[in-house]
C-alpha cells in the first residue's frame, strides 16, 4: 500500500460504493456480546436508566475508533504502522493487549452464536462452538477478503431488518413494567460498578479494533485496487458506527420492554441469556416472534465470530511484520495471516472444548483487560493522528479535538473508579 495521501475528493454515491466495506466490517464485529447481551442486559436490569451512559460511550469512543479509517485514508499507511513510526512501545503495547484478549474473546463470541444455532448445527453441545468456528475458518481461508466483505453486508443487513421489525413489534406491544420504574432502580452504586465496566469496555467495541479497519481498507484496495478518497473513507466508517449505536439503543429498550420488572433471574452466561431473551419475546409477543428474533440474534452473533476470527489474526500477524522491519506489502502478507488465522482458530477451539468451564474467566479478564487499556489505546491514537505523519489541515478539528479530550477524561475516570473498587 503507497505511502501516499488520497486526493481531496467530493463523496459522492459511486465514491462510497467503492469504499463501503471496512466500515461495516467494523459495526459487524461490535454489533455481538456488546449489543445482544451486555446492552440487552442494561436494559433488563435498569430500564432506561443507562440509555445515557451508552450514548455517551459510543460518542466518547467515535474519535479514537475513527482514526483508524482518517489516519489510513489521509496517509496511505496502516494505523499499525502508524503506531511503530510514532514510537516503537506504541505498537508492543498494543500487539500486548490483541494477544492477552483475542482467544478468549473469539471463544466467547463463538460459543454464544453456537448456542443459538444449536439446532442447525451437527454434534454435541461441546462440539457445535467449534463445529460453528472451523465453518467461519474455512469462509476466511477459502474466500479471503472479498468474501467477508460480502457476505457480511448481507449479514448485517439482515441483522439491522430483523432488529427493526423486533422492536417496532416490541414497542408496540409496550413495555413488561410500568412506564413510571423504567428508569428504576439506579445503577450508580459501587455494586453496579462490574456491570458498567463490561458495558463500557466493549460498547460499542474495545478500542483495539481501530486497528482493524486500517487493514481492511488496505485489503480492500488490493482487492479491487481501487483508492478510496479520505470523504468517501469517513463516510463509510461513519454508515456502520451509526448502525452499531441505533442497534446499541434499540436491543437495550428491546430488554428494557421485554425483560425489566418481570422479577426473572437473568441467566449470567451469554448463550443462555440469549436464549432466555428469545423464550421471553415469545411468551410476550406470541409464538410467531421466534423465528424473527432467534435470526436477529443469530446473525448478530455469527457476523462478530466470523470478523472476529479475520481480525485478531490480521491485527497480530501484521504487528509482527512490522516489528519485524517488514514494510509496504509485505505488511500484508498471507500466509503469515492465515498460519495466525490457524493459530487463533486451535486455541479458541481447544478452549471451547477442554477448558469451556474457564471460558467465563478469561472473558472478564479479556474484558478488564479491554477496559482498563482504553484510556492508553485512545491516547495513542490521538497521538498518531496529531502527529507529524498526517498533514496539518487532515488532523482532527478543534471540535473532534475537544470531544477526544473529554472522552479521555470520561474513559480515564471510570478506569480509576473501577481500580477504586478493587481495593475498598
Amino acid at each position: 500500500m503507497p505511502s501516499v495521501p488520497t486526493p481531496h475528493r467530493r463523496l459522492t454515491l459511486q465514491g462510497l460504493k467503492q469504499a463501503l466495506g471496512p466500515g461495516i466490517l467494523l459495526a459487524s464485529a461490535a454489533i455481538g456480546g456488546s449489543h445482544l447481551v451486555a446492552s440487552t442486559q442494561a436494559g433488563a436490569l435498569y430500564g432506561l436508566g443507562l440509555l445515557g451512559l451508552l450514548l455517551a460511550a459510543n460518542l466518547f469512543k467515535y474519535p479514537f475508533l475513527l482514526v483508524g479509517s482518517r489516519f489510513t485514508a489521509a496517509t496511505g499507511l496502516s494505523l499499525l504502522e502508524g503506531y511503530q513510526r510514532q514510537s516503537s512501545w506504541y505498537l508492543l503495547a498494543y500487539l500486548l493487549v490483541t494477544l492477552s484478549t483475542g482467544i478468549a474473546n473469539i471463544a466467547a463470541v463463538t460459543a454464544v452464536a453456537a448456542s443459538l444455532a444449536s439446532v442447525l448445527l451437527p454434534g454435541t453441545a461441546a462440539q457445535q462452538p467449534v463445529v460453528l468456528l472451523l465453518l467461519c475458518l474455512m469462509v476466511l481461508l477459502l474466500g479471503h477478503y472479498r468474501t467477508l466483505d460480502r457476505l457480511t453486508k448481507w449479514v448485517v443487513s439482515l441483522l439491522v431488518v430483523s432488529t427493526l421489525f423486533a422492536a417496532s413489534a416490541t414497542l408496540m406491544h409496550g413495555p413488561s413494567a410500568p412506564y413510571s420504574e423504567l428508569f428504576s432502580p439506579s445503577p450508580w452504586t459501587w455494586t453496579s460498578l462490574p456491570f458498567l465496566v463490561a458495558l463500557m469496555g466493549w460498547m460499542p467495541c474495545p478500542l483495539d479494533l481501530s486497528a482493524w479497519t486500517s487493514l481492511w481498507i488496505a485489503a480492500k484496495e488490493r482487492d479491487t485496487g481501487h483508492r478510496s478518497s479520505l470523504k468517501a473513507v469517513e463516510a463509510d466508517f461513519n454508515l456502520g458506527y451509526g448502525a452499531t449505536v441505533v442497534m446499541a439503543v434499540l436491543f437495550l429498550i428491546l430488554g428494557a420492554w421485554v425483560m425489566h420488572g418481570t422479577g426473572v433471574s437473568l441467566a449470567p452466561e451469554g448463550g443462555a441469556f440469549a436464549k432466555q431473551l428469545i423464550h421471553l419475546f415469545t411468551a410476550n409477543l406470541g409464538s410467531w416472534s421466534a423465528p424473527l428474533i432467534a435470526v436477529a440474534a443469530f446473525t448478530t452473533m455469527f457476523s462478530t465470530t466470523l470478523t472476529c476470527l479475520d481480525g485478531y489474526p490480521r491485527s497480530a500477524a501484521a504487528s509482527i511484520q512490522i516489528l519485524r522491519g517488514q514494510s509496504g506489502a509485505a505488511v500484508y502478507n498471507q500466509r503469515q495471516q492465515q498460519l495466525w488465522m490457524l493459530l487463533h482458530f486451535a486455541m479458541a477451539a481447544a478452549v471451547l472444548l477442554w477448558w469451556s468451564g474457564s471460558l467465563g474467566s478469561l472473558v472478564t479478564t479479556a474484558m478488564w483487560v479491554s477496559f482498563v487499556t482504553t484510556p492508553l489505546l485512545a491516547w495513542m491514537n490521538l497521538q498518531v493522528m496529531q502527529g507529524s505523519l498526517v498533514a496539518p489541515h487532515e488532523r482532527f478539528g478543534p471540535t473532534m479535538l475537544l470531544i477526544s479530550r473529554i472522552g479521555l477524561l470520561f474513559l480515564s475516570l471510570f478506569v480509576v473508579l473501577f481500580a477504586v473498587s478493587l481495593v475498598s
